[in-house]
């Protein structure tokens, strides 16, 4: 496949990812502002610290195979019932035992027998939807994005309507576990519909794939499980050095950030399967890097500029500042981590496409260790100077993805990034920089106002210093009038 097409699949791509993350989004900030309100922090503390535990038990699960299913299945198409049913029999095992494994961790950790049940309740919710994804990863293979898309928002559509419904009934958390039994059930549902009107392969399992699978996810799973483990660990590091309200601050701003990094994980993803078919052709995966690099700096930077200058009114708008207010501090915390660690995701998948996932778990076990211990010292100091200690844990958390950005620079194969790459990342800071530098200087603007006025501003000085071109915004404007 020469370079345009290849470009063409993954605007295609990213086009339906973007138009799913659209929805998704909006659906998102509804019921993160209907669970903040109605819960109040503590209980939204208590909220992020299951989810994670339940995030982490699925990580667990999934043992890196949805990494393993996209790349086997994008160059094998032949055994992808075989891949896709092998899969699913695993999770379906897998899922029982991290049920019992993360139960016995939460007894252990001296969790009150509440949230034991709590953590029960939350994995075994999940498990319909833990068999629905696997679908989406074979679509992705496909280079079907928009069924992976629709799999994903009918999901969300199902579980804010329910959990809408129950807390409107009970303003309690067993209901808003239930209610992801039902988005998850629907999408399964969706899935099973989509994959046989495809008239794709029948499903079926083998305990020999099953073998494979875990085998090759088990590199992965060293990276995959860090990358799921470190919220785990900042969210008991937090909330055994704070109080249960600093919990549910740095909840609510995490997840704000996450649907900041949302836009970058949707570009990653678009072209993570042309990676994976340009993993042995160096010279076409450097073309592959080289194209979706400009985009990532310039949404890293974007994201750095834009979360500082509006932590308050996102936080405000969500879920109120009455309550939530100091979310927006550990928010404004995050600004300068956003290019690092958008930076980070382009090169993690480089690293698994050319299935070097042994440096890739060494790189996140560093990363870890360093935000851990970090975290240990910080947030106690925060917390005791500026009343907040999730801001420590983002200081943390930043140095960590420094630590692996150097890592990943050094393993990355020969020729990946070049002085391009540098000058790239020069001109997206110095963008970021003077867009700020203009706020400063304003006179205060609604956020209605400032936020594309922001968007806006940085793009010209994107333009203006070559981070951006005019054949860029030739080539995106076609891309639109195709689809």
């Amino acid at each position: 496949m020469d370079s345009r097409a290849q470009r063409n699949v993954v605007a295609r791509n990213a086009f339906y990812l973007l138009l799913g993350q659209i929805v998704s989004t909006a659906l998102a900030i509804g019921l993160n502002a209907a669970l903040g309100r109605s819960l109040g922090p503590a209980d939204f503390g208590e909220y992020f610290v299951l989810t994670s535990m339940s995030t982490f038990a699925y990580v667990l699960v999934d043992w890196g195979q949805s990494a393993v299913l996209v790349r086997e299945a994008a160059s094998q198409l032949e055994f992808i019932g075989s891949l896709l049913g092998s899969v699913l029999a695993s999770r379906v095992t897998a899922a029982a035992a991290v049920m019992v494994f993360t139960t016995c961790f939460a007894r252990l950790a001296g969790y009150e027998p509440r949230i034991q049940m709590l953590v029960i309740l939350a994995i075994g919710c999940a498990i319909p939807l833990a068999l629905s994804q696997p679908y989406g990863y074979v679509f992705r293979a496909l280079d079907r994005m928009d069924l992976d898309v629709l799999l994903a928002v009918c999901a969300k559509v199902l579980t804010v309507v329910a959990t809408l419904a129950a807390l409107s009934l009970e303003k309690r958390l067993e209901s808003v576990f239930l209610a992801q039994l039902v988005g998850g059930g629907g999408a399964l549902a969706l899935a099973t519909i989509l994959w046989r009107r495809l008239a794709l392969q029948t499903l079926r399992p083998s305990w020999a794939v099953v073998r494979d699978l875990w085998a090759q996810g088990t590199p992965l799973i060293f990276f995959i499980g860090a990358v799921a483990v470190q919220p785990y660990i900042d969210a008991i590091v937090l909330s055994k050095l704070a109080p249960a309200a600093v919990v549910g601050y740095y909840g609510a701003a995490r997840n704000i950030v996450g649907l900041l990094i949302a836009p970058a994980a949707i570009l990653v993803t678009a072209a993570f399967p042309q990676m994976c078919r340009a993993a042995h052709h160096p010279a076409e995966l450097h073309g592959l890097v080289r194209m979706a690099l400009r985009p990532i700096l310039l949404l890293g930077a974007l994201a750095s500029v834009g979360c500082y200058l509006f932590a308050n009114f996102a936080v405000d708008l969500i879920y109120g500042a009455s309550h939530f207010g100091p979310s927006a501090e550990v928010v404004q915390f995050y600004g300068p981590v956003f290019f690092v660690l958008f930076f980070n995701m382009l090169l993690g998948i480089v690293v698994v496409a050319t299935r070097r996932t042994r440096e890739m778990a060494i790189a996140k076990f560093a990363n870890i260790l360093a935000s851990t211990i970090l975290a240990l010292l910080l947030v106690p100091a925060f917390q005791t100077h500026w009343g907040n200690g999730g801001l420590g844990l983002v200081v943390a958390i930043g140095a960590g993805e420094l630590l692996m950005l150097i890592i990943f620079v050094a393993v990355l194969p020969r020729g990946m990034l070049d002085g391009m790459t540098l000058l790239d990342a020069t001109r997206a800071l110095s963008a970021s920089f003077a867009t700020f530098a203009l706020f400063w200087l304003l006179p205060p603007l609604s956020p209605w106002l400032g936020i594309p006025m922001c968007v806006i501003i940085y793009g010209l000085l994107s333009l203006t210093v070559g981070l951006v071109t005019r054949a860029d915004l030739i080539e995106l404007s076609n891309m639109l009038r195709r689809e």
